[in-house]
């Protein structure tokens, strides 16, 4: 018989990263013309969300709470905040994995490039025992040779190292896609919040009026 399986509550409830605005239009960029429910992120408001999310393992529930002064609430609902935050971390994650494909890509075209200029080096190499003397084609063969390695370096970062960060991002922007949004008066929080939510308030930016 299968052991039964307990689960801490506490994990299943999402910890809540707070960010404290002034005003609803500090969140989305103001130079932006797009609709409200379309418009980008503040910098400064995206570095803060994401590097938060950031600092908990991606399987951890959370939830973005936007603290707001209460005569701002109703209007922050009636514009669909949360379907605006979604849209824009829908779309970097859209941008974040098209950017993987054109990695991925560089790094197949690098190789081909590496892998055919090996190829070329090494018979460069051999060729060289053949025509000249042995000192100076053993000179000659071992700096092919490490030339020839060297052309190898850029496709095996990529397919080793860059792709790693960029699958991150991708994984992170995913869940701040889907992740809860809620609204709060700013004069009060009843629930736990991530330690970082009232330290980095982001700064306000002047309106492009």
């Amino acid at each position: 018989m299968d052991q039964p399986t307990f689960r801490n509550p506490v994990e299943d409830v999402p910890t809540a990263i707070a960010i404290r605005l002034s005003r609803l239009q500090q969140l989305f960029n103001s130079f932006d013309p797009s609709p409200f429910h379309e418009k980008d992120l503040d910098q400064d408001a995206e570095e803060y969300i994401v590097g938060s999310v950031d600092d908990f393992p991606l399987p951890r529930p959370l939830k973005l709470v936007i603290q707001l002064p209460a005569d701002q609430l109703a209007v922050a609902e009636a514009l669909h905040l949360e379907a605006g935050i979604h849209n824009y971390f829908t779309y970097r994650t859209g941008e974040a994995r098209r950017r993987m494909r054109f990695l991925f890509r560089e790094g197949r075209i690098a190789l081909l490039i590496g892998l055919a200029f090996l190829f070329m080096c090494t018979l460069v190499r051999q060729l060289a025992f053949t025509l000249w003397p042995y000192a100076a084609a053993q000179t000659l063969a071992e700096g092919l040779l490490i030339v020839g390695w060297v052309a190898m370096w850029r496709p095996l970062q990529i397919f080793l190292y860059d792709w790693w960060p960029i699958r991150h991002q991708c994984r992170l922007f995913a869940k701040l896609a889907e992740m809860p949004v809620e609204m709060s008066a700013a004069e009060a929080l009843p629930f736990q919040v991530h330690e970082k939510a009232g330290a980095a308030e982001p700064p306000q930016r002047a309106s492009a009026s």
